[in-house]
């Protein structure tokens, strides 16, 4: 009779306790972990050290087409390095820290991307201010299942410095799921006329016709133990 209440008591109250998480650790994970996205390459985790997770990715968080093996710091899941010709490069382009570990609700976080292009005539000085804010708990429905997850919104502005200053793109907002059970996150949305910032050549995606991004959500996944 005592086993049934406190079944009964979980039916009730986990979902509660869960949606009322106010800290999400960093997951662990392992190797030959996977997550297979609908619009995106999939995520696998093909190797770890004591510092970092070595990640098979292809699009996702990262510009879109990108792809190859990110290291991401186990500490909090902020990419660290790519991996290039064998050779690690330190990561500073967009969403370094779209991961960063731990999520409290109301947790906000900024990154600013700063480096030189080349134009036909001379160099210039490209910003990319980025920030990102944990705004709560959310039930999703993907194509592999129903899950908890916590939302969390991303904003980011190009900005290049021209003849007469400082020059900006339009604002570009995304909203991301993630879902403790799956250790990843689950969902992506775009707003409408969401555009990556600036390229390495220095314009708008919006300017060259607008490459936007569609949304994206999980298809399956297998965690190892």
């Amino acid at each position: 009779m005592k086993k049934m209440a406190f079944l009964a008591w979980l039916i009730v109250f986990l979902p509660a306790m869960v949606f009322g998480q106010e800290k999400i650790e960093v997951p662990v994970w392992n190797v030959g972990d996977k997550w297979v996205f609908d619009r995106e390459g999939p995520m696998e985790v093909t190797g770890r050290d004591a510092q970092c997770y070595a990640v098979k990715f292809s699009g996702g968080i990262f510009r879109k087409d990108a792809s190859g093996i990110a290291l991401l710091e186990r500490s909090n899941l902020n990419v660290k390095y790519m991996v290039e010709s064998d050779q690690r490069k330190e990561y500073w382009d967009l969403r370094k820290k779209v991961l960063n570990f731990p999520f409290t609700l109301g947790k906000q976080w900024r990154d600013t991307i700063q480096y030189y292009a080349r134009g036909k005539m001379n160099r210039y000085a490209v910003e990319i201010p980025e920030t990102f804010r944990v705004l709560g708990w959310e039930e999703v429905e993907v194509r592999a299942g129903k899950f908890k997850a916590i939302k969390l919104e991303y904003k980011c502005v190009g900005q290049w410095r021209g003849r007469m200053g400082w020059i900006s793109d339009l604002e570009s907002k995304a909203w991301y799921w993630y879902s403790p059970e799956v250790k990843n996150f689950v969902k992506c949305h775009y707003e409408k006329g969401y555009t990556e910032p600036i390229d390495q050549a220095g314009k708008s995606e919006s300017a060259k016709g607008g490459r936007g991004r569609a949304d994206w959500g999980l298809v399956s996944y297998e965690l190892k133990k």
